[in-house]
């Protein structure tokens, strides 16, 4: 039996015409010819969650992945499930599908595809990003398919992405400053926050948190992308 589309989220899906950019303004424009990705943007049901039961998003979850440390673009970094939309793909919904599919296990058949966001130009891949917004109709078993690409995949409730001491700002050392979320020992930077946090907003999800605190990127992470810069 398929798990019916929370109130909150076809709401946001009945708004999606009208759904702001993902980046500021000021974000630079995308280059002719740039090359074009999709990024999976699941929400799914949790189960039973003890001593939770009066907190509706706690219901809700949300699929994330973390890239392998070896890999050459964005290392050990959190995700949404996505890639490159390839010659053969009809488009950013069935690039998003086979890519999720392709990283996670998941059975693409027990997505509900609710529709796009706008998309978005990510600078330091170069790549202009489509994320597909869907509900996990009927959930399947999920895990690394391949360890060199993806280290981990985690349902995140969405509970924990609201709440606000799971939030701040990030300061990156090259002056870079955007949103953040730590949650199940996942640190969520990036256009990752950046795209999550509209998301969160434009559904009235949002609650208070303090906006003031800033947390630096770990180490880890600093120094991935420094082994990794040309």
């Amino acid at each position: 039996m398929s798990a019916p589309v929370p109130g909150w989220l076809q709401a946001l899906t009945d708004r999606l015409d009208t759904f702001p950019p993902l980046f500021p303004q000021e974000a630079p424009q995308a280059p002719p010819g740039s090359r074009r990705s999709a990024v999976l943007i699941l929400f799914g049901p949790v189960g039973q969650v003890e001593g939770r039961y009066d907190d509706e998003l706690a219901r809700v979850d949300l699929l994330l992945t973390e890239r392998s440390p070896d890999m050459r673009s964005h290392p050990g970094q959190v995700s949404f499930p996505g890639g490159s939309i390839d010659p053969g793909d009809a488009g950013p919904v069935e690039a998003a599908l086979r890519e999720a599919e392709e990283e996670t296990g998941l059975d693409p058949s027990g997505v509900e595809v609710l529709g796009l966001l706008p998309e978005a130009y990510l600078a330091p891949s170069g790549f202009v990003v489509t994320p597909v917004l869907a509900w996990w109709a009927q959930p399947s078993a999920v895990g690394p398919v391949d360890p060199r690409e993806v280290a981990r995949v985690a349902r995140v409730p969405v509970a924990d992405l609201v709440a606000g001491p799971n939030r701040f700002r990030v300061r990156h050392p090259s002056g870079y400053i955007g949103p953040g979320f730590l949650v199940d020992g996942l640190f969520v930077w990036g256009a990752t926050a950046q795209m999550l946090a509209r998301v969160l907003t434009t559904a009235g999800l949002e609650r208070p948190w303090d906006t003031d605190r800033f947390e630096p990127l770990p180490d880890v992470q600093v120094a991935l992308r420094e082994r990794r810069s040309p």
